[in-house]
């Protein structure tokens, strides 16, 4: 028996000396002090040695018991400071340092401008019970102009300044083709609205690009006026800009609506005043929009004569100019941290 607790004792303290973790010390724990232990089984033995080694055996065992429970009590302690340790010096920030100071920083990133308010448009509509729809960039010529009342060698598509591909498609030139795809989809009555990027072949400045962004809707519904597509887009203004806006609406010949109008909002940028923006003006040209027209409405599948409705295209571009103060249309593509680094 002496000789057997000297074994186990022994290689005990020898375990918990190369333990090198707190997860190999508890397995140590169990191997030789568990139910099951080494030293456990040992000691449940003690009745079966003579009566006379009994006393002396039982004193050494529970000896070396407390031993290997001090050892690996000891060998934890030690083992917990040293993680300690190294997790401070893996992760260690010193909390007292002035971040506009430090001399490495991590820029985080953010939403363009556009995709800003874009997503803000979204919101509003959605909350006046319009579904957002999506549709692609390159179009086919029936979506972009056929479908909306523009046949083949009709001059309005002259207006347009078209991209054309060698396939015959084209890189839509508004986001109207998102109605006509939506018509196909949905039935009267709705409220739909399309975001998204457009194209146009023609010169920059200050208030136009060629690569600019429209958000295009359309209300189908019975007895529509022009009194509900002045309250929905006055709706609109009030809730991006926070305060009424002033706007003013001009005749306007457009072939996917009629009558058709120009909506005008005065220049947030000088007040009406006059600025390059609104070409000393006063007012910015927003969106075109109107009636639609019953052609339209038959080409997505509608009976002109039982339902009526509204659309219009908004340009995002100078929403976010009006919104921001923004002098030049051509600083959301030039790609100059600074200018987004400012929304």
């Amino acid at each position: 028996m002496e000789h057997e607790l000297a074994d186990i004792r022994a290689a005990a303290i020898a375990a918990i000396q190369a333990a090198d973790s707190v997860d190999a010390i508890e397995e140590i724990r169990i191997r030789y002090l568990g139910r099951k232990g080494s030293l456990t089984l040992l000691l449940r033995s003690l009745g079966n040695i003579p009566a006379e080694q009994r006393a002396a055996a039982g004193k050494r065992a529970n000896e070396f018991k407390n031993e290997i429970e001090s050892a690996l009590e000891q060998k934890k302690n030690e083992l917990t400071s040293t993680a300690a340790r190294d997790l401070l010096r893996a992760q260690w920030i010193d909390v007292t340092l002035d971040c506009a100071t430090a001399t490495q920083r991590e820029d985080l990133g953010r939403l363009h401008p556009i995709s800003q308010i874009q997503y803000e448009i979204e919101d509003i509509f959605a909350s006046m019970g319009f579904e957002i729809l999506d549709g692609p960039e390159v179009e086919t010529d029936y979506y972009n102009f056929e479908a909306l009342n523009m046949p083949r060698h009709h001059p309005a598509r002259d207006m347009q300044d078209t991209f054309w591909t060698e396939d015959g498609n084209l890189l839509r030139t508004h986001t109207s083709a998102i109605q006509i795809r939506g018509m196909e989809k949905v039935s009267p009555p709705f409220r739909i609205v399309g975001p998204g990027r457009v194209f146009r072949y023609e010169s920059t400045d200050a208030s136009h690009e060629n690569t600019f962004y429209q958000v295009e809707g359309m209300m189908v519904d019975r007895d529509i006026n022009v009194a509900h597509l002045i309250f929905v887009m006055k709706q609109l203004l009030k809730e991006i800009f926070q305060r009424e806006a002033v706007v003013r609406l001009r005749p306007g010949y457009f072939p996917f609506v009629e009558p058709g109008f120009e909506l005008d909002i005065q220049c947030l940028i000088c007040n009406g005043a006059g600025c390059s923006v609104c070409r000393q003006s006063g007012w910015v040209e927003l969106l075109p929009c109107g009636l639609v027209h019953p052609n339209v409405l038959r080409m997505g599948g509608i009976d002109p004569k039982e339902w009526s409705g509204f659309a219009f295209g908004l340009g995002l571009n100078r929403l976010v100019m009006m919104k921001y103060g923004i002098n030049d249309i051509r600083h959301f593509l030039s790609g100059d941290i600074r200018f987004l680094r400012q929304f």
